[in-house]
């Protein structure tokens, strides 16, 4: 019984990645997202300028959500097309990966009363939302219109916070019209769009495969 449900996982073309492989890709996946998250704390440390200052906060409060996003999009990208129930399930939870830049500085104390009385930590969550929402655009399949609201609805608040954001807190000294200011503002669309693009791995379009299928792929993956 077990050899026919194996051929039949054969036949459908669900193919199971090597666990070695798999944890590769998760393994660089957490590489680069940890390498985002201190491109991004640098970003911030530039952008608020002298009165920048590290604290071990910057470890659970951005290294570690950008570890943790990296690894669910690594893993995300291992899924194969015609992938199984499990598979697919844990897709939706990668593709809600990015609210953990949100959650993570939530957890320090006093933290969600500053959000709800000053909305400190707002930034967070916009950053969460659109690299979301832009790799729904990007993801592929779906109705076309809610791609087309998401992608210009992600790419202009990422647009908007590029351009605005420095002069706003920083006034002359981060001017669009200076190089410092411009890099900067260049600095934060680059990374606003990586993240979005990696935030549509777990949303590209997979095969479509009847219930049986994948209840056999479902079967053949508890058995491993």
């Amino acid at each position: 019984m077990s050899e026919r449900i194996v051929a039949d996982t054969s036949d459908t073309g669900t193919r199971r990645m090597p666990r070695r492989a798999r944890w590769t890709h998760v393994a660089v996946g957490a590489a680069a997202g940890l390498a985002w998250a201190g491109a991004l704390r640098a970003w911030m440390a530039e952008l608020s300028g002298p009165m920048s200052s590290f604290t071990w906060g910057t470890f659970e409060g951005v290294l570690l959500p950008g570890l943790l996003v990296g690894a669910a999009f690594g893993w995300a990208s291992g899924v194969g097309p015609a992938a199984s129930v499990r598979e697919r399930r844990m897709l939706r939870w990668c593709a809600a990966a990015p609210l953990a830049f949100a959650i993570a500085p939530m957890l320090r104390p006093g933290a969600l009363a500053e959000f709800l009385t000053q909305g400190l930590g707002g930034g967070a969550v916009l950053v969460a939302l659109t690299a979301i929402g832009g790799g729904y655009a990007l993801g592929g399949g779906r109705p076309l219109w809610a791609r087309i609201v998401c992608g210009v609805l992600a790419f202009g608040i990422s647009l908007a916070g590029a351009l605005l954001t420095g002069p706003l807190l920083r006034g002359s000294a981060l001017a669009l019209t200076t190089p410092r200011g411009a890099w900067l503002a260049v600095f934060d669309l680059a990374l606003m769009c990586t993240l979005i693009v990696a935030s549509a791995i777990p949303f590209r379009r997979l095969s479509r495969s009847s219930p049986r299928r994948l209840a056999l792929a479902g079967a053949h993956d508890e058995r491993e």
